[in-house]
């Protein structure tokens, strides 16, 4: 069966406690809407994860949580905090599920959506990725630990503006 992978930047943060680390800061109002749309629209398409892998950053287990897959199992890794590319590679060869929801950072998470596909979608907002970003794409493996780059077929992308427009 083939892998599909929910590839998703964390939703919008608040920059209002200047004096809390970067990995601490929390989503703001607008970030909670659009993850809450997020896991609306991935129910509605019928991409629901069988497991989360998510950077351990306050912001990402927000948008996780907000996401609403409750019964999902979730692993928060510190491995995918501000992770590049080849460190998510990394942890995805790893995963288990046939469905996997990635949740990461800028600028990591936007270079993994690039390499990993073969064709880019045609989304103005692709190649910025910005807060919230998710890709849907489907890989003909059977393993995780078989993932290469170039190799995904985009099924859908979507950012949050395009939710709650």
């Amino acid at each position: 069966m083939p892998k599909r992978l929910i590839l998703m930047r964390h939703a919008k943060s608040s920059w209002n406690h200047p004096g809390l680390e970067d990995h601490d800061r929390p989503l703001n109002d607008r970030g909670r809407q659009s993850a809450q749309a997020l896991g609306v629209w991935l129910r509605a398409q019928g991409y629901v994860p069988d497991a989360i892998l998510s950077s351990t950053a306050t912001r990402t287990r927000e948008s996780a949580a907000m996401l609403g897959f409750d019964d999902v199992p979730a692993t928060f890794t510190h491995d995918l905090y501000l992770a590049d590319a080849g460190d998510m590679i990394a942890t995805l060869r790893k995963a288990e599920g046939d469905c996997v929801l990635l949740l990461g950072h800028n600028p990591g998470i936007a270079w993994l959506a690039e390499l990993l596909v073969a064709r880019p979608p045609a989304h103005g907002r692709f190649a910025d990725y910005p807060t919230g970003a998710t890709l849907v794409a489907d890989f003909g493996i059977d393993a995780w630990a078989e993932l290469e780059p170039e190799t995904g077929k985009v099924v859908n992308f979507t950012v949050p503006r395009d939710l709650l427009a």
